[in-house]
């Protein structure tokens, strides 16, 4: 063979390597342009950043490689989710936890580094934190405190109607300094404070178990939350906002307290209101604390306009009825906010069905039913899901297990941090389709950047349109699994 003849199958031959190493990066997801300048192909652009949870626990809040790119047209044999920023509905406050005293003392009891370390991922709002900007903490104890106590604890028979014994000492052992330290990593923090139980002596049955608040003590009892505001605020702690009872018409944890919705509506006019007014408190009135199944029960306070004048709006659980009763109550009352206050997770709860069901309910289906925040339940428990009272939740598991030094992230973690991550108080929920089986919430941020929080409960994957400001971009989502769409 002559010469020439071998320089040209040499040639042909290395051009076909060329070609083969193109194609090999190609289909790994990665157009490469040929060399030599003009000409080549240009590499896609990626417009979405995309990160995904699995509620199997193949995938934990991952960021994802893929692109995605608007574009000028759509894909129309799949479902779209059309995001409409001039469509504004509530301020979002936040997402987070309860920070319950049981919380407090397991985080307190870790060594410095790691308590540290963990503070700084929960609340921080750096690559590796997940930017929780809101909790709920207990004023005295609640069910899963260590033990059951009171700011005023009176020995049997007698009473303080001056509240001269009033002290927060009991949570200045862990609570206090926790938040301390929390309020160092996020200085906006905001703090909503619930009550499990005044103390025994204001109660017609004596016990910190159920009972009725005595109206001989619902101008004490006001003077208590003003107390505890300003003592707080003293040791450098806001409470943005207070509800007036945990769970008022279940009276079967330790402690808890019934209280009727006149009742109610009679202490926030009387008594409560005038008090905070007196004091020149900014700290907000919440009503309810309770389950959807009973929406009738803050509107009829609403409708006491000597109430209302003083209440900012109403919170909710959802251990009963349906998360579209906020927006009865919205309806009813357009000018008064929404709250998810809290949504346990339990011992015999599974990933898989937890995960997707609060993320359906609690993160997208409480902010597309105009609350302002959703908050879990507990932040953290020990391996055996302590601390708790005598009485108080024995299956309540933490978003965090504590056990030692040791830190085991839960289901809660997952489904608040999908949202808190990526969607910082002073966001506002914008308008979002629902098709294909996705449910979706949609969010504009301060910063201007869009978020999309997608699910897809069912068991197969479903690929759709992001469809915004006229421009589509093709993406999809795994089976059983949650994700959160970010885009300038």
């Amino acid at each position: 063979m002559k010469k020439h003849s071998y320089i040209r199958i040499i040639s042909i031959l290395f051009c076909l390597i060329l070609l083969f190493q193109q194609c090999s990066k190609s289909s790994r997801g990665t157009v490469v342009p040929p060399g030599g300048g003009g000409g080549g192909i240009t590499p896609p652009r990626n417009d979405v950043d995309f990160w995904l949870t699995k509620a199997n626990q193949t995938v934990l809040l991952q960021k994802q490689t893929g692109t995605i790119s608007f574009t000028a047209s759509s894909s129309s044999t799949y479902p779209v989710i059309a995001v409409d920023a001039s469509s504004v509905y509530q301020t979002m406050d936040g997402f987070g936890y309860n920070l319950t005293g049981g919380s407090a003392y397991l985080l307190n009891r870790l060594d410095a580094a790691s308590r540290t370390s963990l503070l700084n991922e929960i609340f921080g709002s750096g690559p590796d934190g997940i930017g929780v900007s809101y909790l709920r903490i207990s004023i005295a104890a609640s069910d899963l405190s260590q033990q059951v106590f009171s700011y005023d604890d009176m020995p049997a028979g007698q009473t303080d109607p001056n509240l001269n014994n009033f002290s927060l000492s009991k949570d200045t052992v862990d609570l206090i300094p926790v938040l301390k330290q929390i309020l160092q990593i996020n200085p906006a923090l905001k703090i909503i404070a619930s009550p499990w139980s005044p103390p025994t002596w204001m109660k017609d049955n004596g016990n910190s178990m159920g009972g009725y608040l005595l109206p001989q003590y619902y101008s004490t009892y006001a003077n208590y939350f003003v107390k505890y505001i300003q003592s707080m605020s003293a040791k450098g702690i806001t409470i943005n906002a207070v509800t007036i009872q945990n769970e008022p018409q279940h009276g079967g944890n330790n402690p808890s307290m019934l209280m009727t919705a006149p009742q109610q509506a009679e202490f926030i006019k009387t008594n409560l209101g005038p008090a905070f007014q007196a004091a020149a408190l900014s700290t907000k009135i919440i009503i309810w604390d309770h389950n959807c199944d009973n929406a009738a029960y803050p509107i009829s306070i609403l409708n006491d306009a000597a109430a209302r004048f003083f209440i900012d709006g109403s919170a909710f659980h959802l251990y009963a009825g349906d998360i579209s009763a906020l927006s009865g109550v919205h309806a009813a009352f357009p000018d008064k906010n929404l709250y998810m206050t809290e949504q346990w997770t339990g011992s015999n709860g599974s990933f898989d069905g937890d995960f997707k069901w609060h993320m359906k309910n609690v993160i997208i289906g409480s902010v597309r039913n105009w609350s302002k925040l959703a908050l879990e339940w507990n932040l953290a428990s020990d391996q055996n899901y302590e601390p708790h009272t005598p009485g108080g939740c024995t299956q309540c598991k933490g978003a965090i297990t504590i056990n030692g030094n040791t830190i085991t992230r839960n289901v809660s973690y997952y489904i608040i941090a999908q949202a808190s991550k990526f969607v910082p108080a002073g966001s506002k929920r914008i308008s979002s389709t629902q098709d294909g089986g996705l449910f979706t919430a949609a969010f504009l941020r301060p910063d201007g950047m869009k978020v999309l929080i997608v699910l897809n409960e069912g068991s197969a994957d479903i690929t759709f349109n992001i469809l915004f400001n006229g421009k589509s971009a093709l993406t999809s989502i795994p089976a059983g699994s949650a994700g959160t769409f970010t885009w300038q």
